[in-house]
This record gives structure tokens, sequence and C-alpha cells, in this order.
């Protein structure tokens, strides 16, 4: 079910990719949009609205800052905020494991290594509030509020990718975003293969596939991963390399690679689609399609925080994406 403008005054939005701390570009940003500073946050220019797409914290110096700014606007009813895999990450750093006493829900409390991976990339952000402080816990408590995936009628909202399918399994078991992620919840959509966490991991993250055997990636930390994500929306393509998303210098483990059996491409049908999640770079910010932008330019990494100025059009275009930092000319 489609959710409509609260309260009939918001007619536009302007839709933020990735911030993962990056407090100095968000505040530029919300400048160059007109957004006035008032208290901790902005107040946007009349009739519009801020739609964050989650990846608030991780990486950067502000994390404090960000979320300061964000929260205030929600709260003030200037914004609204899906919620990316890094907020579900710290939900389940923070969050004892019923499976596994004494570890958490994202390991991090033992000393194997992907108890040391979690702990690195979530290093800013403990930095920040203290582990296990009232600060820390409040958060958490806030980032449980946050939904997963929005429809707002003529446009949609995600992290990672759309999926009808996902977004349904998630509204059946009652995470819809009306009320905060209990453990209940919480607990089935971590437990590995069942359908909450794979609806949770395709709305956060993004499809994923197996590369062939022998093959492998390295992430933006150095992470070695045997999957590569795919841009499923991309249903022009007529090679693999072309929706494979792989770090720039990696693109040599896809030399050969087929289809891999059962893979469909999307194509988006209906209202547009804003996602974030996937490190986009290149001379300039552009949109994927006229049906779909990705709005994460690697802000977190030395890029740009990008966003899209939505008027209620249902076909997007470049000019009415804006930026700010990353060391490329602003737009807008």
């Amino acid at each position: 079910m489609a959710e409509h403008n609260p309260g009939g005054d918001v007619n536009g939005y302007d839709v933020i990719g990735d911030l993962h701390g990056q407090a100095g570009k968000l505040e530029a940003l919300l400048a160059a949009m007109g957004y006035v500073r008032t208290g901790r946050g902005y107040r946007p220019p009349q009739g519009r609205q801020a739609l964050f797409l989650g990846d608030l914290i991780d990486r950067g110096g502000d994390q404090l800052r960000v979320l300061e700014i964000v929260w205030s606007m929600i709260e003030a009813g200037h914004a609204r905020c899906v919620m990316g895999n890094h907020e579900f990450n710290a939900i389940g750093y923070a969050t004892d494991d019923p499976r596994n006493p004494g570890e958490r829900l994202r390991p991090n409390r033992g000393a194997s290594a992907k108890c040391a991976k979690n702990r690195a990339q979530h290093a800013a952000f403990i930095a920040a509030v203290g582990d296990g402080t009232a600060t820390h816990a409040q958060w958490i408590e806030r980032f449980r509020t946050l939904p997963v995936f929005l429809d707002l009628g003529g446009l949609r909202a995600v992290h990672g990718c759309w999926d009808d399918a996902s977004a349904a399994a998630l509204r059946t078991a009652g995470w819809d975003g009306t009320r905060a992620l209990d453990d209940a919840i919480l607990f089935a959509a971590c437990a590995p293969g069942s359908v909450l966490e794979c609806a949770r991991k395709r709305l956060t993250c993004c499809v994923e596939i197996p590369l062939t055997e022998g093959r492998s990636i390295r992430d933006k930390s150095g992470h070695e991963h045997f999957e590569v994500r795919v841009a499923n929306w991309r249903h022009w393509a007529t090679a693999f390399h072309e929706v494979a998303l792989v770090p720039a210098g990696q693109e040599d483990q896809l030399a050969g690679m087929d289809w891999p059996s059962g893979f469909m491409l999307d194509r988006i049908e209906g209202a547009p689609v804003f996602i974030g999640h996937h490190w986009f770079d290149g001379p300039q910010p552009v949109i994927e399609s006229p049906k779909l932008a990705c709005l994460d330019w690697s802000a977190g990494k030395g890029g740009p925080l990008v966003a899209y100025r939505w008027d209620g059009e249902a076909l997007l275009s470049n000019d009415k994406l804006v930026w700010a930092g990353g060391g490329v000319r602003s737009g807008g």
C-alpha cells in the first residue's frame, strides 16, 4: 500500500544519499538546496521535505553531528529516513544473540576474523557514542524506529534495491514502519536462510551472486568476498559485467563469467525508485535510468554527497541532481 504525503503539505522531496558521518558535506548540501539552519537541524524550503536513504553512520569523523541534524529534522517533520544496512548492523552489534550466549547478533565479542572485521567497520560510531553507554542505547532504539522502505505514492525509497516480494514479506511479519523493530522480528531477520533475513538483505543491501570457484573480490576496506553485488535493475544489460558492481581495478575477476543460472533482471515499473548503498563514482553524478537513481557517490570515501530534488515527476532526469563536496563541481 502506498503512503501519501503526511498532512498534504509536502509536494517535493529532496532525496539524499549515504552520509557515513560526513556532517560538513551534509550541511553544505542542505544550504545549497535552500535549507535554513534552525536549532540543531535545518528547515526546508516551503513545501519540501528531506528524505535520507540510510547509512548515516560509520566511517566519517562527525557521527554525532550527522545524527543530531537528521534526527532533529525528523522530529520537526522536516525529514524522513529509511534504514540502511549500517543502522541494521548497529542494532545487531548491540543486541545479545539468544542462540549464542555471550555474543551479539552481529558478532563482535570474540577473537575471530569476523568479529575483528565487524569491530573495525563500526569503530567510528562506537568511538563517538561509547560502547554500551546510555547514548549508545538511545541511538540503537532510534535506529529501530526507521522503516526499511518507503512507498510514498509517487516515489519509492530503499537503501539497497527495491523488491516487491521482499517488502511484502516484511509487511506480513509486522515490520512495516508503523512501529519500532521488536526483538522477535529482529531475531527472525537474523536467522540464517529465513524468509525475513533474505528479504531484509535484499532491501537493505542488494542482490548478491556467488562468484565462480577460484574468484573473489576485495571491497573498499580490503575484505575478501566470494559474491558480487549486481545491479538487477539494469534491464538493458546484455552481458554480466554490465550488472556486476565490482571495485575499480577488479573487473578481471569477471572475465569469461556467464550469466548465473536463474538470475533475472527486473524492469522497474510504476513510481521511480531511489537507492543508496553502492559506492558509485565517476566524473560527476548521473541517474541510472529515468526510473531509478542511486544517490550513493562515495561521500564516505572522498566523493560528493548527492541529492535528487523530486517534484512529482514520473521520469527522473540528471538536471534534478545536486551535490556538495568530493572535488567535483556542485550540481543543481
